[in-house]
């Protein structure tokens, strides 16, 4: 039977909801506040270049995402490029990313390097996190690699972007992390990513396109203030003082909003979704003339730079200029997160500058800002168990985003692959 249903949320969980419930038959109405589908892969206009606000990648391993693809004919647009790392230590950029750059890497004693080299190795071998979900993260790294390595090769990579809620976060959470970009790699030496023409507006725009081929619809700018419950059932949502009549609701908004829109839920689970913390980011995209170095990822270990690491993009997917992208991770809550734009975008360029002192300040064609109050969730040991059950004590709702990947990271291929699953569990 043909169901009507309200998806919250036009990010790519949302649009894979709404995609797989369009294709089985049944009218999905997605519902946006933003004036454009994607939400965090969603582009905007740089200066005459349409790209995304915060940098995405692919790897080989995201079979959700080449699944969409091939359906939507797509598959041909990839494409698949050999990326390099890099170090930024002591003042000098070294490679590093495999073996011989472990080995040759100045600022750590042999000993170090090999703990560190195997602690990456079984972390990428290693299948089953369910015994590391309860372990604290640093405390297991630095079990592995040892303090010394920890304290080059880590710490600063937990502090600026976890600051006090370093130490307790979940060692299956970092694992996904270690795995996925270690099984980027085609070989020992060599790393693969990949990018799709066009960036990941490509794909958005063909998804919304197949959900309103199939009878589904997208309403942007359209934020729902209230979805409504009697007597345990959802009867519907409400939007600018109306109420329309929904089978069911699928929300994909970020859960700290879920308290707001659903006020009616018994308040245990209130409750849980209120506890939950996430880390928000501030992301400064440079538009330069050159670049600055030939790496697609370069960690960061300097006092004078309140960053992990930063992305040139385009040493993986090719533009007519140099696109770098330089988040700035904290909590929410942080004093930083309310500085202006401008005290990020002075310190990128003052950071760009002293890793490449060839750059000058006409190699500088932009820099934007762009802020995302729930990046990541904050993933704690035992995180899943927190988090209220998808198919929530209401009939007719569900209600998932991000959070709900662990220990996996945010993707668009994870957001694709639960999505769909979403939307098939909701129908049955």
């Amino acid at each position: 039977m043909k169901q009507r249903i309200a998806v919250l949320g036009a990010g790519p969980m949302g649009l894979a909801v709404a995609y797989q419930l369009a294709r089985d038959g049944h009218q999905p109405i997605v519902f946006e506040a933003d004036d454009r589908v994607g939400g965090m892969t969603a582009a905007f206009d740089f200066s005459g270049l349409t790209i995304e606000r915060y940098y995405h990648f692919h790897c080989i391993s995201d079979h959700a995402f080449l699944a969409v693809l091939d359906e939507l004919a797509l598959a041909g647009k990839m494409r698949w490029v050999e990326t390099k790392m890099g170090y930024w230590y002591q003042g000098q950029l070294q490679p590093w990313g495999n073996p011989i750059a472990l080995l040759k890497f100045r600022g750590l004693s042999l000993i170090a390097k090999l703990r560190y080299g195997l602690h990456a190795f079984m972390s990428t071998k290693r299948n089953d996190w369910k015994p590391l979900d309860y372990v604290e993260a640093v405390g297991w790294i630095k079990r592995w690699v040892g303090k010394e390595a920890y304290e080059v090769m880590w710490r600063r990579l937990f502090d600026y972007k976890f600051y006090e809620y370093t130490d307790n976060l979940s060692a299956a959470w970092i694992w996904s992390r270690i795995r996925r970009i270690g099984r980027s790699r085609y070989s020992l030496f060599r790393e693969k990513l990949g990018y799709l023409e066009g960036g990941s507006e490509t794909l958005l725009q063909a998804m919304r396109a197949d959900i309103e081929a199939h009878g589904g619809e997208i309403r942007l700018k359209s934020p729902v203030s209230k979805v409504v419950i009697d007597e345990g059932k959802v009867q519907g949502v409400e939007m600018a003082g109306q109420v329309e009549i929904f089978d069911k609701v699928i929300s994909t908004i970020p859960l700290p909003y879920v308290s707001r829109l659903m006020p009616d839920l018994p308040v245990d689970v209130l409750q849980r979704f209120q506890a939950i913390k996430n880390i928000a980011v501030v992301c400064v995209i440079v538009k330069l003339r050159k670049a600055v170095t030939g790496n697609f990822w370069l960690n960061t270990n300097d006092p004078e730079m309140d960053i992990p690491g930063l992305v040139e993009y385009t040493n993986l997917r090719p533009l007519d200029q140099h696109i770098v992208y330089v988040p700035f991770y904290m909590p929410g809550e942080h004093p930083k997160f309310a500085e202006p734009d401008q005290a990020f975008l002075d310190k990128v360029r003052r950071y760009l500058k002293k890793i490449n002192p060839d750059l000058c300040d006409e190699d500088f064609i932009d820099l934007r800002a762009s802020r995302y109050r729930y990046a990541q969730p904050i993933c704690d040991p035992g995180y899943l168990d927190k988090l209220p059950p998808v198919a929530l004590p209401v009939k007719g709702l569900w209600v998932a985003d991000t959070s709900y990947y662990y220990p996996e990271d945010r993707g668009i291929s994870e957001s694709i692959g639960f999505g769909r699953g979403l939307a098939r569990e909701a129908v049955v």
